[in-house]
Order: structure tokens, then C-alpha cells, then sequence
């Protein structure tokens, strides 16, 4: 295929461009820059062509048949070049090529982090070639499977690409630190445009996170924001890591010994971001996660990069390890140094135990049968770390680097405790460790606020810092805070729930026919539930309906009737079977070659309620995949038919018959209520630590 040369062609002039660097010995190295535009340019047109052949519906592709359609939307086309894994990996080198470029054309990376960073390149190169977004469909169908109902979400169609930003802009600080352990650098001038990509990688991949967390909690109905799914942990580590990397790369900027820990954590932060990756795409997770690729044949290629990432940056680091700066890392336990490294160290803590959750599967697999821990063994074990981490960023937030150089005493960040510890009472909650996280939490806010008045923070840095504190807190109140009850409901009946009145009003249906709406009044306001619906009428994704208000959120998932007065019948030839209202006679069928292997089939239905005799003609568009259908309305409209299939002799039609729309959107329904105190402060937090790394890199 011409996308697989086109990737064959990148690999070569990677590769190419590798040794050009390498050759260079500190000259300007023009080969290297002209073969790194070469290699970039053929992945800039692999990625090209794919997005050609998904909206040129080439089916052919089994990449394409498997996540587009004919019909799908512009928007959600576009972001099926990275639905499945082939296409990640493909859009994960795309975004590390124009890094690259960028590199490479303002020179930031001397020739020897310009090989390394090429070798990256040419890695991932063979990780898409591996898993090729490019391989032919094993059986041609006239129409791809589309979509994930629940995929269909701008929010997901834009979290994907901004998790692979950041992933692939990570591993520029590792190049950083890599090329200046080669060549025993002392200079620390490499140090600020590592903190730079590291500030962007961090924003991004903390973005996608976020987005990530909010879809959940828009789309998925479960009523959280963050499940400690092994796959959501999968991110969270090279973020926690990435942090832990951003504080001491601050902290060697005053203190050179920290220089093997600059080294040691930009190392491990692009290894675990290669590490779960493996996780994610090698199907280990296929009975744990469900947002895992099942079946994938790539686990091993990505195990044997990341084993050789991970060794040969610490075999670098082993050896060079005498060149590096000797003395003091902190000057005094009561140093801004100490207690940046101190928090540090407890994130590095709270990160070896998602790990550890999440590499759960794989570890009892080695031994037995695979098994995963539950989400209250992240909230025990993680909560009390938190706290300490909250403690420790406000001290250090009241001190400049340096023994004995103090910004404040603290004392509006005590008060602040105490204000935090109370609010969370206030709105319920009740566990002593949360009510303490909420008041360290608000502590940290009032800290990071002090020390940008006081010149210890930028403006960057401050808001970063308050949007984490904020975060933890709004997390405290939304999640411990929170309460639930599940409730059947009657149209039109008011019932109080949880401090507030909610109606169920009832279904409606969108004039096309793919999706409704439950519709509810949450104290007088209305807002909608929202249910998407495969081509035959089925439920295919739901969403909750959302009541959004200063105090918070009401949240309500409603849940389909289990009886939802649908019935399933098989009419033979001639004979006559009966519901509760009508009987049904199949008596006829015909047969129209819509073009390719489509076919419309109409069955003739005799129906009668006794007294009357009426024919109706319900269709299916049948496919070599399957078929769809549309109910139509029988004897003005008291009840509908569905035709599902017709036997091959014809000899028999299957029918659905469905209660009336009317009927439908009448009956009584259950709903998990529950809410969610101050969820908006979430958002807003979560905007402020991506918004305050992005301004911190102009510092």
C-alpha cells in the first residue's frame, strides 16, 4: 500500500538524518536538517493519506471499515484518524515530526539531541509500521462499522489528540537531558528550554486529562468525573512524573546536584509514558478497562521499545553519573529546596501506587489468574498522601530558595485550613480525611497567592498551583460531598428529592429518528437526558441530563425500563399470529438490488383488529454486515412495526412490534439522582493549571 511505503520512506530518512547528526561532530550538521524535513515530509503525507482514504469511505481498508461510515458526520470523520490504535500511534509521530522540525529549523538541540531525538522518531516509526493504519480489509464491505455512539462527543473527538501532544512532546526534556549527560555538560543553559517543552507537554497532557474526566462525567452517566480506570491511570502517571520533573529541574536551576534527579525523573516520565502505552494497546487490560484495545498483536514491539528507552537512559545516566555536579541539594530542612523535593517525593509515592493499581492485571498474570484492585484502594492509600503533598506546596510556597528566607509567617493560609475544613462540612461531608484535605487543599490556594505577591511565584506558577489546590478541593466536595438516591418516576408527577423538586416530564423523540431526549424539570427548570439510537430504534449511547447551578449540579441518568413493551415475532407464510390487540399475517415479500451488496426488502403484513383488515409494508435494507429498519406506525398509530428479517427461503418474516410513541414516551422510568456541590470549581481549576503553565513559560 502507498501508505506503508510512504512510512517505510520516513523510517529510511529518519534513520538517514539520525547518522547526519551523528556525523556532523559539533559542525553544522545540513544533511541532518534537510533529511529530518525529508523523513517529516513523508509522515506529514502518511498522515495525509489516511485522512484521504477516510473521506473517500475506502472500506477496502480495514482501518476505515472498522471506524468510519458513509454517513458520518465531517467533525467526527476527522477525528477517526485517531479513534483506533493504528491511527494514534500515526497522529502521536505526526505531532513528534513537527516537533522536530521545530527543533531542528531554531536549533534549540545541539546534533547529538538531534540523533537522539531521531532515534525516538525512528522508533515510533516502527511502532505505526507495526500496527499499520494502512492494511487491506480482510473481506470488503459497501460500509464501515462507524463510530462509537459514545465516541461521538466533541469533547472525546478533541481529548485523543491533546494527550498526544503532550506524550510527544515529552520526549524533548528527556533528549535535553540525555544529550547534556553525553557530552558532561556543566552548563545549565540547557535547563530552561527543557522547563519550556516540559511546561507545553505538561499543559497538554493535563488538558487531555481534564477533557477526558469531563466527558466522562457529561457523556457516560455514571455520575464521576474519574474512575481510576487502569487505562485513565495509564496518563496519570507520566503527568504525575512530568510534575515531579518540572519541580526538580526548578530545584537544580539553584542547586546543581539536583542535576541526577533532573536526569533520573525525565528518564522515567517518557519510559512510563511508553509503559502505558503497552498497558493500554498489547489487550492486557481487555477485561479491565473499557477504554483498552482488546487483541492487539503490537504488545511486544512496545515492550521492546520502552525496555530499551528505559535501559539505555539509565545505562547513559550510570555511566555519566561521575560527571555530574557534586555537593548539597538542599541547603536546610526548612528551605524552599527541602520542601519542594520533600512534596516531591510524596507525589513520586502516590505514583508508584497508581502504578501499582494499575499494573495490577499484569502483575497477577505472571503468577495466576490476572485481577485488578478496586477504586477504593487508589482513594485509601492516595488520600493521605495528598494531604501531605497539599501541606508541603504551601510551605514551600512561603519560602524563597535558600536557608532562612521566608516570604510569610502563614497565617492566612491557617485560617485558610480552617475555612477549607469547614466548607466541606458544610456540604456533607462527613470523613475526616477529606474535611482535612479540603482545609490543606484552601491552605495551598491562600499560599501560592501569598508568594506571587511576594515575588516567590510567577503569575504562571500561582495559578497553576491555586488551580491544583482548588481542584483537590472542588474534588472533595463533589465527590465525598456528594448524594445519590434512585427513584422511579411517573410522567407529570413532582416528586422531592434530595432538597429539590424534579418532574419527569417524558420522552421525545428527534423528527430523524436517532436519538431522544428524557425530559425533566429539576425546580421548575427543564434540562434533558439524552439517548442516541442505532438505525433500527435501539438505544445506542446515553447521556444524563445536567442541572447546573452556582451551589452545583443535580445529575440524572435515567435507566430504560426493563419492560419497555416491545415484542419479538416470527410470522410463517400464510399463518396468522396474535398480540394482545391486532393478529399478523405474513403474506408476501419483495426484493430491490439497491446497488453493490445492498438489497431493499418489503414484506407485505395482513393485520387485522377483528372488524378490519389493513396491509402495511415494513422494509429492511440489508447488507453483507447486517441491516437496518425503521418502525412504521399501524391502525393510526396505536401500535408500530418493525421488520427485523426474512428466513432465506422466505418462507417467514421476524417482526418487532413496539408500543405506540405516545405509549412510550408515557411510561414511568428510573433515574439515579444525584448531586454534585460546587462541581463547577472543578472546571474552572482545571483550566487555571493548564492556563498557568502555558503563562509560565514565557517566565
Amino acid at each position: 500500500m502507498y501508505g506503508d511505503l510512504l512510512l517505510a520512506l520516513a523510517l529510511f530518512f529518519s534513520l538517514c538524518a539520525m547518522l547526519g547528526y551523528v556525523v556532523a561532530h559539533g559542525k553544522k550538521a545540513v544533511w541532518g536538517k534537510r533529511l529530518t524535513w525529508l523523513s517529516a515530509a513523508f509522515g506529514v503525507a502518511a498522515s495525509a493519506y489516511l485522512m484521504v482514504l477516510i473521506f473517500q469511505n475506502r472500506f477496502d481498508i480495514a482501518y476505515v471499515a472498522g471506524y468510519s461510515s458513509a454517513e458520518l458526520p465531517t467533525m467526527y470523520k476527522i477525528s477517526v484518524f485517531w479513534a483506533g490504535q493504528q491511527g494514534s500511534f500515526l497522529l502521536w509521530l505526526f505531532i513528534h515530526m513537527i516537533a522536530g522540525l521545530i527543533l531542528c529549523t531554531r536549533q534549540r538541540l545541539a546534533n547529538g539531541g538531534m540523533a537522539l531525538y531521531l532515534a525516538l522518531q525512528s522508533a515510533l516509526v516502527v511502532l505505526v509500521l507495526a500496527k499499520s493504519p494502512f492494511a487491506p480489509a480482510a473481506q470488503a464491505v459497501t460500509n464501515g462499522q462507524g463510530l462509537n455512539p459514545l465516541l461521538q462527543d466533541p469533547w472525546m473527538a478533541v481529548h485523543p489528540p491533546i494527550i498526544f501532544v503532550g506524550y510527544a512532546l515529552l520526549a524533548v526534556p528527556l533528549v535535553y537531558a540525555l544529550c547534556a549527560l553525553l557530552k558532561g555538560e556543566q552548563s545549565l543553559d540547557w535547563l530552561k528550554p527543557a522547563r519550556n517543552w516540559l511546561l507545553v507537554a505538561w499543559a497538554f497532557l493535563g488538558a487531555g486529562i481534564f477533557i477526558g474526566g469531563y466527558w466522562a462525567y457529561k457523556v457516560l452517566g455514571w455520575g464521576g468525573f474519574w474512575g481510576w480506570d487502569p487505562v485513565e491511570n495509564s496518563s496519570l502517571v507520566p503527568w504525575l512524573l512530568a510534575t515531579v520533573l518540572l519541580h526538580v529541574l526548578h530545584v537544580a536551576r539553584v542547586r546543581k546536584a539536583a542535576l541526577s534527579l533532573v536526569h533520573l525523573a525525565a528518564i522515567f516520565t517518557y519510559a512510563f509514558v511508553l509503559y502505558g502505552t503497552f498497558l493500554t494497546r498489547s489487550g492486557i487490560l481487555g477485561d479491565f478497562s473499557v477504554h483498552s484495545f482488546s487483541g492487539s498483536s503490537i504488545g511486544l514491539t512496545i515492550a521492546i521499545v520502552n525496555g530499551l528507552v528505559l535501559m539505555a537512559g539509565l545505562i547513559v545516566l550510570a555511566v555519566r553519573a561521575n560527571t555530574l555536579p557534586k555537593g548539597e541539594v538542599y541547603p536546610a530542612y526548612a528551605s524552599r529546596e527541602f520542601i519542594v523535593l520533600l512534596g516531591m517525593l510524596v507525589t513520586v509515592f502516590i505514583t508508584a501506587l497508581v502504578f501499582l493499581g494499575m499494573s495490577m492485571p499484569l502483575l497477577t498474570q505472571l503468577v495466576g489468574r490476572p485481577a485488578a484492585v478496586d477504586t477504593a484502594f487508589y482513594v485509601r492509600t492516595t488520600m493521605p498522601l495528598a494531604i501531605v503533598l497539599m501541606l508541603t506546596l504551601a510551605c514551600a510556597c512561603l519560602r524563597r530558595y535558600g536557608e532562612g528566607n521566608v516570604l510569610s509567617k502563614g497565617r492566612l493560609p491557617a485560617v485558610l485550613l480552617v475555612v477549607g475544613m469547614a466548607a466541606a462540612f458544610a456540604v456533607g461531608v462527613r470523613q475526616v480525611l477529606p474535611i482535612i484535605l479540603s482545609g490543606a487543599a484552601l491552605g495551598a490556594v491562600g499560599a501560592s497567592a501569598i508568594s506571587w505577591r511576594q515575588h516567590g511565584l510567577g503569575l504562571g506558577g500561582m495559578i497553576a498551583h491555586a488551580g491544583v489546590g482548588l481542584a483537590l478541593m472542588a474534588m472533595v466536595f463533589a465527590g465525598s460531598g456528594s448524594q445519590e438516591v434512585t427513584q422511579e418516576m411517573t410522567p407529570g408527577e413532582p416528586v422531592q428529592l434530595l432538597g429539590h423538586e424534579i418532574t419527569y416530564v417524558g420522552q421525545e423523540f428527534d423528527e430523524d429518528g436517532k436519538a431522544k431526549h428524557y425530559i425533566y424539570k429539576v425546580d421548575g427548570r427543564e434540562v434533558r437526558a439524552l439517548t442516541k439510537l442505532h438505525a433500527n430504534g435501539e438505544d445506542a449511547a446515553r447521556e444524563p441530563a445536567i442541572d447546573k447551578t452556582l451551589m452545583g449540579d443535580v445529575y440524572l441518568a435515567p435507566v430504560p425500563p426493563k419492560d419497555s413493551g416491545r415484542q419479538e415475532m416470527t410470522l410463517k407464510y400464510g399463518k396468522m399470529k396474535m398480540d394482545d390487540l391486532f393478529a399478523y399475517r405474513f403474506d408476501d415479500v419483495k426484493m430491490e438490488q439497491q446497488g453493490g451488496s445492498k438489497m431493499l426488502v418489503t414484506a407485505e403484513i395482513a393485520i387485522t383488529d377483528g372488524q378490519t383488515v389493513e396491509r402495511y409494508y415494513p422494509t429492511i435494507l440489508a447488507t453483507m454486515d447486517g441491516g437496518t429498519s425503521q418502525p412504521i406506525p399501524i391502525y393510526d398509530g396505536k401500535k408500530r412495526i418493525r421488520l427485523t428479517g426474512i428466513a432465506e427461503n422466505n418462507s417467514a418474516a421476524r417482526i418487532e412490534i413496539l408500543p405506540s410513541v405516545e405509549e412510550e414516551a408515557g411510561q414511568p422510568i428510573t433515574a439515579h439522582v444525584s448531586t454534585k456541590p460546587f462541581i463547577w470549581l472543578l472546571w474552572l481549576s482545571s483550566i487555571m493549571v493548564v492556563a498557568g503553565s502555558l503563562i509560565a513559560v514565557k517566565k
